[in-house]
């Protein structure tokens, strides 16, 4: 077994302790040169924060404990392939790899939605879940503009 899994697994583990009072059944950890840098599981419930996934949670410990945004270098271990959120988190934070356990379909089984979201990605335009309409472009765009002029913040 993977040691940096079984970090992830160990995480998971606790939520699987506590009958799952706490949320989900999902642990992550990141790791830097080799080391673990940090380890976190899904608290949705005990926050009553949905986007509070292993995946997010750790992202949010690690960049605070490296003192950056970006998480560049960094490998994550998860117990589940990443529903859409986490996914796009993982892109935003700059990690290039992603080892994980359970599948999609392994998530969809249990009861999770994460297929909803990739089929509605695939068709934003034409859907049922959740409506789109564009507004107020014009005042918006400004902070847009501002932002593109000052690029050295990123």
């Amino acid at each position: 077994m993977n040691k940096y899994m079984l970090e992830a697994i160990n995480e998971a583990k606790i939520n699987e302790d506590n009958n799952f009072k706490d949320g989900g059944p999902f642990g992550a950890a990141i790791v830097k040169d080799g080391k673990v840098i940090a380890t976190s599981r899904n608290t949705v419930i005990e926050s009553k924060d949905p986007t509070a996934h292993a995946e997010i949670n750790v992202i949010r410990t690690a960049a605070q404990i490296l003192e950056t945004h970006d998480l560049s270098g960094c490998t994550l271990y998860t117990t589940c392939y990443p529903c859409p959120m986490c996914l796009s988190a993982i892109i935003w934070a700059n990690i290039k790899e992603v080892y994980y356990g359970n599948t999609k379909k392994d998530a969809e089984n249990i009861g999770f939605r994460d297929n909803k979201i990739y089929e509605l990605l695939n068709n934003l335009d034409n859907n049922d879940i959740i409506k789109f309409t564009q507004i107020d472009r014009e005042e918006t765009i400004k902070s847009f503009e501002k932002f593109k002029n000052n690029q050295n913040l990123y």
